[in-house]
């Protein structure tokens, strides 16, 4: 019984793990391209995440079901085939099912395969772990990730056009802070979104001392 807690215990912190402790932007600074690029709009962000997500996990089950299969002198490259099988999928079925979205984000869905999350989750962790925990760690990393560039997304929307998911906020009398929507906006966004984390992280340990 104590071996089965300590499993689910173990399974518990590879998923939570990427959703703050080890949050793939607020604390890795990964996928620094999509997180600037994509996030001039809460839908965009939003997108991209679950975009990622979904390539993440569907590599990372791959990737720890053939981990004895792939040698090791080819590895990196049968990781890139595997995540460009499964950007291609996500391609595929955003042109199918939101034409809109899909130019939106336009070659940014193609560089989800060398995103270095992606690719370093597999060398990482997926390689080395059985799938459960495999897919565990990616989910969370995911969600971590679509986290972090939706929080992104809201802000830059909500100062950049006084809207959210384009819905109005403020009105019509809003003057939006064009600059938000505007590539520098990511920087901005970004930097407050960094100050704003590594302080509460700072507080809670003091907090725990």
């Amino acid at each position: 019984m104590s071996e089965e807690i300590a499993k689910q215990s173990v399974a518990a912190q590879e998923f939570m793990k990427g959703l703050w402790k080890e949050n793939p932007v607020f604390v890795a600074v990964l996928g620094m391209c999509p997180s600037l690029a994509v996030t001039n709009s809460a839908i965009n962000a939003l997108a991209m995440g679950l975009a990622t997500l979904f390539v993440l996990m569907g590599s990372s089950l791959l990737v720890s079901l053939l981990r004895n299969a792939i040698p090791k002198q080819v590895r990196i490259t049968a990781y890139i085939v595997i995540i460009a099988t499964f950007v291609t999928v996500v391609d595929f079925l955003l042109a199918a099912f939101s034409p809109t979205i899909h130019k939106a984000l336009g070659a940014f869905i193609a560089l989800i395969v060398v995103n270095c999350l992606i690719l370093g989750r597999q060398e990482a962790f997926a390689s080395k772990n059985k799938v459960g925990l495999s897919v565990l760690d990616a989910a969370g990393m995911g969600l971590g990730f679509t986290f972090a560039l939706l929080c992104i997304g809201v802000i830059r929307e909500i100062l950049g056009n006084g809207s959210l998911f384009d819905i109005s906020i403020f009105g019509p009398t809003f003057e939006p802070w064009v600059v938000m929507v505007l590539p520098p906006g990511g920087f901005f966004a970004l930097g407050f979104l960094l100050l704003f984390f590594n302080w509460y992280v700072g507080k809670k340990k003091k907090a725990n001392a």
